[in-house]
């Protein structure tokens, strides 16, 4: 165990930060077992590069409506800061656009996690690249089918998750099986927000943690303020999974993968009758505006179930500190 001083630019002490490590961490160099959730609208540059300034991966994240152009330009940020980043393609949005590899290859990143589909034709390239190569998964078949193509670090994504998924395994018993089933580098992801998650992860075997709603609250994440506050009101038995925002937004989701939000009015009127919703044009472009006023009665916030332990926004570098501070003085009493 070592302390690491971070300093977080625009606040004037530093971060202590309780180095903790696992094999993996110390292959990349990480000095924290995290990555931030490539979330789409919410991960971008400064996040990415604030978790990788306190020692673990930041990750950019291309979602439904990412672009290459927004990809370059949140790329630049951990790339002129000289830190190690990651960057997370969907595999359906790929498909579409193909330039998306093309322009997540050019960034040169440490890590490319394209998830959200069956197609591995993207592995060869980015392996030949010297890029680490993940996936996300939601069963151990899945995993293995994953390990099989030649995926490097197989991301156990558990129902409880912010944002699509599939919601068929709660974290655990999913982490404990592809751990059982495989033999490569394991990150748990899913409803995990606390030091006391981080613990019980990393007890069970997990080389490292996927953090999305611990890090979507924090200053430097693109979420509005509005978006923020919603999080810090929410318990945690306050998220729904659906498709209802997909279909009115018009996304291309395989139906299979439901999103995991905070439940709200839109919500609670359209669920059940996605049909409906999928040809009223006046509901639809009511969504849109709700989005851009950042009216959260309407508008979505992406949330997993660990939401309700968030209490206050906070830089990424306190976030990362906190938790490797406090699983450390977990597993040591252990």
């Amino acid at each position: 165990m070592r302390i690491v001083h971070i300093a977080v630019p625009g606040q004037r002490s530093e971060v202590k930060l309780v180095a903790l490590a696992t094999p993996w961490t110390r292959r990349m160099g990480l000095s924290a077992p995290i990555l931030n959730a490539p979330m789409g609208g919410v991960a971008g540059g400064m996040l990415a590069s604030a978790v990788s300034a306190a020692g673990g991966l930041g990750m950019i994240g291309v979602g439904s409506s990412g672009s290459v152009s927004l990809l370059k330009r949140e790329a630049e940020h951990p790339r002129k800061a000289g830190l190690p980043f990651g960057i997370g393609l969907l595999d359906w949005a790929m498909t579409r656009e193909p330039a998306l590899l093309d322009a997540a290859l050019s960034a040169e990143p440490m890590l490319i996690s394209v998830s959200f589909g069956d197609d591995w034709a993207w592995i060869g390239r980015v392996r030949d690249a010297g890029i680490a190569t993940a996936t996300q998964v939601s069963d151990v078949t899945e995993a293995r089918r994953a390990v099989d193509a030649g995926v490097d670090v197989i991301v156990a994504r558990g129902a409880e998750g912010g944002g699509h998924g599939e919601a068929k395994v709660g974290t655990l018993p999913l982490l404990e099986g592809v751990l059982d089933a495989i033999s490569h580098p394991v990150l748990a992801a899913g409803g995990i927000s606390s030091a006391r998650g981080l613990a019980a992860v990393l007890a069970a075997g997990a080389s490292g943690a996927w953090l999305g709603t611990a890090f979507a609250a924090c200053t430097e994440s693109l979420a509005s303020d509005r978006s923020r506050e919603a999080m810090l009101r929410a318990a945690e038995t306050d998220t729904v999974t659906t498709s209802v925002f997909d279909v009115a937004l018009g996304y291309d989701w395989p139906s299979r993968f439901g999103e995991r939000v905070l439940r709200n009015d839109f919500w609670e009127r359209w669920s059940g009758r996605e049909e409906a919703l999928a040809s009223d044009t006046a509901a639809r472009s009511a969504l849109a505006t709700a989005i851009a006023a950042g009216d959260h009665r309407v508008a979505h916030v992406d949330a997993g179930q660990g939401v309700g332990l968030l209490s206050e926004v906070r830089p990424a570098a306190k976030v990362v500190a906190r938790l490797c501070t406090g699983a450390t003085e977990l597993l040591s009493s252990w």
